[in-house]
């Protein structure tokens, strides 16, 4: 784990510490919130459009200067209740920079207000509005925690549905199993200076409203991996989501999935964020790597 590493999750730690936590029960009748705003850097160099699909806002950012055919679709975190932060900004902002790629960013209905099958309706209204563009050539699906679950949820539907399929799915610490029942994910708890079992999983419930759990629309580790595109997890260990992500992994090597794995075992859930960190950069050129159609680095495999 790099020196900033370190600094950076002791920071994360305080923080989370010190932020207020509303139960989910108590989301009920909020008022909706907002995304964050697009930094001034971001759009400086990209010309921004909102638009709406299937009623639903959808955010694209289309390069100024050089657009070279690339397209990311960014599916934000937050449990499924939280809104897009500038955390989540940033990651888009690396990722996008100094390339030709067009971006964009369904805004799914939150829960409690929204639900997971509404949610994958807008998410295949939202693919199928761009699969549809001439320009659309490479496609890229990432998205982090419970955006990790939704992008790799999508290309679970595409696929079953016979549709075209993404080129590449990544997802940053994935939510692939909300129901927090493997072992590892208590033991690890007390170490994750970001989040915890018991806040995250009420708040998945409620994004599932009427599906179990372990539903791999949910779920995504209790789905069938056969015949999805490359699906790239990148996950650090102090993370309770971890151990779930790793044997999601494993599974995608056991069925020939070419995607790569990056494991950084002393980061935190979606380290990606940092990105003055060199675990995060090294995810962030590997990201690049998919968007410019070059060969993918090579990840680390946990033992």
């Amino acid at each position: 784990m790099s020196f900033s590493m370190a600094v950076t999750s002791q920071a994360v730690r305080l923080r989370a510490h010190l932020q207020p936590w509303t139960p989910v029960e108590q989301l009920h009748g909020r008022r909706y919130p907002e995304p964050a705003r697009i930094p001034a850097d971001l759009r400086r160099s990209h010309a921004v459009e909102r638009t709406e699909v299937a009623g639903r806002p959808l955010l694209r950012l289309t390069p100024r200067a050089g657009a070279d055919g690339s397209h990311l679709i960014y599916l934000h975190g937050g449990a499924f209740v939280n809104p897009l932060l500038p955390a989540h900004w940033w990651i888009v902002r690396e990722l996008v920079k100094d390339t030709g790629t067009t971006v964009t960013v369904p805004l799914y209905r939150l829960a409690p207000e929204g639900h997971v099958d509404e949610g994958y309706d807008f998410l295949a209204a939202a693919w199928a509005d761009l699969v549809a563009r001439p320009t659309a050539e490479r496609i890229v699906v990432a998205g982090d925690s419970a955006g990790g679950c939704l992008a790799i949820g999508l290309a679970m539907r595409l696929r079953d549905a016979g549709q075209r399929l993404p080129d590449h799915v990544v997802g940053f610490s994935p939510a692939v199993d909300v129901s927090a029942t493997h072992p590892a994910v208590r033991e690890i708890d007390p170490h994750d200076p970001m989040l915890s079992t018991d806040r995250v999983v009420p708040m998945a419930a409620a994004w599932a409203r009427d599906r179990e759990l372990t539903d791999p629309l949910v779920s995504p580790l209790y789905g069938d991996v056969a015949g999805l595109p490359p699906v790239h997890v990148v996950q650090g260990g102090k993370d309770i989501l971890a151990a779930d992500a790793l044997a999601f992994a494993r599974d995608l090597a056991r069925a020939g999935n070419p995607g790569k794995l990056l494991y950084e075992p002393g980061a935190f859930h979606v380290y990606v964020g940092a990105w003055w960190t060199p675990e995060a950069r090294r995810a962030v050129r590997h990201v690049r790597s998919l968007l410019r159609g070059h060969a993918p680095e090579a990840g680390r495999t946990p033992e």
